[in-house]
């Protein structure tokens, strides 16, 4: 197992724990996209660019958790982990599991720093998006 595999493996324990408070895995000058269907393309560059659109999203959900399901190992230092969400809309009521909201989150780690992190709302948008699809 790589150095960068283990890196995503350790961020997504906390994750799935529902802790989001450490960024000490992420370079300072780190690039965020969130991909999703309804929103479109969301980037910020820097960490308190990431850690003010990670509050932004999570300030919505109670519980919110992201299970991972699978992990790729992709060239040049890039890591594919395909996740499951759970967690109740705070406002709705709303419950992920009931979703079956099943996305995609690509790592890019340079000299054991993530330097790209892009969210994928669906895991099928990330392949194809990386020419993986098919």
């Amino acid at each position: 197992m790589s150095e960068n595999l283990d890196l995503v493996r350790s961020i997504y324990a906390d994750w799935e724990r529902g802790d989001f408070s450490s960024a000490e895995w992420a370079h300072p000058e780190i690039e965020f996209v969130r991909v999703a269907s309804f929103e479109g393309r969301v980037s910020t560059t820097g960490l308190a660019g990431m850690a003010a659109n990670f509050r932004e999203f999570l300030v919505a959900w109670e519980h919110y958790r992201a299970e991972a399901k699978e992990y790729r190992e992709l060239h040049d230092e890039r890591v594919l982990v395909f996740f499951r969400t759970t967690g109740r809309g705070k406002t709705s009521g709303l419950e992920l599991r009931e979703l079956q909201v099943e996305g995609a989150v690509l790592f890019e780690v340079h000299d054991g720093k993530v330097t790209r992190l892009v969210l994928y709302r669906d895991g099928d948008r990330a392949l194809a998006d990386l020419g993986l699809a098919g």
